[in-house]
């Protein structure tokens, strides 16, 4: 058993190396409080740009593919996309032109096949990313997954002056995107999770999970205002920001209390005197309080078996269901020249996740609220 000196040394060791500098010039250890807030900052902005280069592909599309027929629909499987006519390859690419294998009859469907690509590869690898979080180090597992989705991303751009038209490289591409991307909602979930109580967390998980919203509306703005300098740039900025971003995370983030070395006593020491305590269960984190339950891994199906998680996941597969149909494909239609009018939806989705969050914390009926959301957003 390892001695007192022995674990101290080895969180040392473990801490985030922004966090070591940062005690270093402040010449004390950090707070309980000062972790919590690096944390929920540094997990909103990196859930952030993962919405951020996710949601470009759908500005773009007009743009790839700017008078689709509707007829395209129909073929969805067709082979003629791995050549085009000499024209429609050419390099001085204006907005407007399209860009083959897209701008042909069959470009919509195309298209969808790169979004049913990426989500059904995104899809698979949620699974694989949450046994994985439970075995690795989450904060070098999240920095792998945003480095790796801003490499893919940038890829998909540089078809734009590498000239590249074959349907093949653009699928591949979207879907090792998407197997990247999948490390992003079970890792930053996780993190928040073991660092915050049930105090007001309807509250600060409906702030928190405004990263969403924002990075939509981000990637939107970026991508529109880049698509008349090529199209390219639209997915290397955002790719670039992402593996930015995930440096900051390797630098930043602290896992959990334990990994740095943080005082779980503070904040429970700051509630004792709050008769609400015991009510609310201030202390008590979100994953689990103890440390040995952390390190037993959920199998799939002991996850279903636990209370309240299928309904809820039926609940957030239905709610996705509409969200994924506007974040891909409410921009494609309105058109490249009022695709910023598609951030109205996200704008929405900010206000009414804080609100959700505030009324499930007041009525303490978390389901009733997220089943009264739901219902009055699809009517």
């Amino acid at each position: 058993m390892a001695s007192p000196s022995e674990l101290a040394t080895e969180r040392s060791h473990s801490k985030p190396l922004g966090i070591r500098f940062w005690e270093y010039i402040k010449k004390a250890k950090l707070s309980y409080k000062s972790h919590q807030a690096v944390v929920l900052i540094v997990t909103f902005f990196a859930y952030t740009t993962y919405h951020a280069t996710r949601k470009t592909t759908s500005i773009v599309k007009s743009a790839l593919d700017p008078q689709s027929s509707a007829a395209g629909l129909k073929f969805p499987w067709r082979i003629t996309y791995l050549s085009s006519p000499a024209e429609t390859q050419r390099r001085s690419w204006v907005l407007g032109d399209g860009w083959a294998p897209f701008n042909g009859s069959d470009g919509t469907a195309l298209l969808g096949q790169l979004d049913v690509a990426f989500l059904a590869v995104y899809a698979i690898g949620m699974y694989f990313s949450g046994h994985l979080g439970d075995r690795m180090n989450l904060r070098i597992f999240l920095t792998v997954g945003m480095i790796g989705t801003g490499l893919f991303t940038s890829l998909f751009g540089v078809g734009y002056w590498a000239n590249i038209h074959s349907f093949y490289y653009f699928l591949i591409v979207q879907m090792i995107a998407g197997l990247f991307q999948s490390s992003g909602w079970p890792s930053v979930v996780a993190v928040v999770g073991n660092w915050f109580g049930k105090k007001k967390r309807g509250l600060i998980m409906g702030i928190w999970n405004a990263h969403t919203s924002i990075g939509n509306i981000t990637g939107s703005l970026i991508a529109s205002t880049l698509l008349s300098y090529g199209w390219g740039w639209s997915f290397v900025v955002p790719g670039l920001l992402i593996a930015f971003m995930g440096i900051l995370v390797c630098l930043l983030l602290p896992v959990s209390p334990e990994s740095v070395g943080a005082d779980r006593q503070e904040e429970e020491d700051d509630a004792v005197d709050s008769p609400k305590k015991k009510r609310e269960g201030v202390a008590e984190p979100l994953l689990g309080s103890h440390t040995e339950m952390k390190e037993i891994a959920v199998g799939f199906i002991e996850a279903w078996r636990i209370p309240g998680v299928a309904p809820f996941a039926f609940c957030l597969f239905f709610a996705k269901l509409v969200a994924y149909t506007f974040l891909y494909w409410l921009p494609y239609y309105i058109g490249h020249t009022a695709g910023n009018l598609s951030t109205f939806f996200d704008v929405g989705g900010v206000l009414g996740g804080i609100l959700a969050g505030h009324i499930s914390d007041r009525l303490d009926a978390r389901a009733i609220t997220a089943a009264t959301f739901i219902r009055f957003g699809n009517t």
